[in-house]
């Protein structure tokens, strides 16, 4: 599995675990992060494996979910 995919799907997992919406998420992205262009779009991409997202990004979802980057990097041995 590539990483792309194992991020997505580490995104996808905790964001259910965490009983939220694609739009959940981007409304709590909003409310910690200074960008602008989080959307339920972008969300939707990510956890399809289709966008390369940044560390920064990736410190802003951990934060979001309340898990750690470690986590959303973790892949399937």
């Amino acid at each position: 599995m590539d990483i792309q995919t194992a991020v997505g799907r580490n995104v996808r997992k905790y964001r259910l675990a965490a009983n939220l919406s694609q739009d959940e998420l981007v409304k709590r992205l909003k409310g910690g992060a200074p960008e602008d262009w989080f959307d339920q779009a972008y969300i939707s991409r990510l956890e399809n494996g289709q966008w390369n997202v940044t560390i920064k990004t990736l410190w802003h979802i951990s934060r979001a979910l309340g898990v750690t980057v470690a986590q959303l990097v973790e892949t399937e041995n």
